[in-house]
């Protein structure tokens, strides 16, 4: 059940790639632009998974508005194909939300997740969160530029993590990979600036009630999953086209004012803010 009412904004003709959209955050941001009118294309490396989502989408926003592609973001061939898909199936594609990621805790993951001093950490879980959240997220973010630049237009969307998780204890690899992410969106942005492509990023603003793998603890209260869905309805509208290389917070999202104004109110400044340097050879 939806917590926030999504703007009243229409996403017709719109199509969008969701990673790691068959669960989580990433299928609620789905539901919310399906049922302002978008097609989804959800991608997963879970075969099932991507299949059961799309089904769900498809009961909902009506026959046609989804489609399942199982995609290893870690394969950039696999990324190209989504896109490919994407545009073969609905004639376009508009926009990516790279959501897919490592999370702190899942399968192959000791009972605490990773959530350990780094001296702690299995290698293997490092490399493998490093690789996922940063090469994977550059490998569909590469692909889909590949056709953007293309059509002329085209919006990425990265789903950070709060700033806490960049410097304070237990947030490596997790955190590590996510200042990553913060450094890739605003690097991305000014390389596409210019060329009708927008990159941003967009983050629940705490811990969300989105991880099945989560110790449940009655004394913290979670944010609803469905924290990011008004404004990942806004950035992929043609509202935001004037949005490149910013960073906006779910939790912030006031339901009360325009939806203009509410993206505006929930817009935080970038984490890495120093003064750019002239480009040099």
């Amino acid at each position: 059940m939806s917590t926030f009412p999504l703007p009243d904004i229409l996403l017709d003709g719109r199509v969008v790639i969701m990673t790691g959209g068959d669960r989580g955050l990433g299928f609620s941001m789905a539901t919310a632009m399906a049922k302002r009118g978008a097609r989804l294309v959800i991608a997963s490396v879970d075969a099932e998974g991507c299949v059961r989502a799309a089904e769900e989408l498809n009961q909902i926003a009506g026959s046609g508005h989804a489609l399942a592609v199982t995609t290893d973001i870690l394969d950039l061939e696999q990324c190209r194909n989504t896109v490919k898909q994407a545009v073969q199936e609905f004639g376009r594609c508009d926009v990516l939300y790279n959501n897919a990621r490592r999370l702190m805790r899942g399968p192959g993951l000791p009972p605490q997740g990773n959530s350990l001093p780094f001296f702690e950490t299995d290698p293997d879980i490092y490399r493998q969160t490093v690789e996922v959240n940063v090469i994977g997220t550059f490998f569909m973010a590469r692909a889909a530029v590949e056709h953007f630049r293309q059509a002329g237009s085209g919006k990425i969307i990265n789903v950070s993590t709060s700033r806490r998780n960049f410097s304070g204890p237990r947030n490596s690899p997790y955190g590590v990979t996510k200042a990553a992410v913060e450094s890739e969106t605003l690097i991305w942005a000014r390389d596409l600036d210019g060329t009708g492509i927008t990159v941003n990023a967009v983050l629940p603003g705490g811990s969300a009630d989105a991880d099945p793998n989560r110790p449940k603890d009655p004394s913290k209260v979670l944010l609803p999953v469905d924290i990011m869905d008004p404004l990942a309805v806004w950035l992929a509208s043609e509202k935001s086209d004037s949005a490149n290389g910013c960073r906006f917070v779910g939790k912030l999202w006031n339901p009360e004012l325009d939806p203009d104004a509410a993206a505006e109110g929930a817009r935080e400044e970038p984490v890495f803010m120093e003064q750019q340097a002239p480009a040099t050879n």
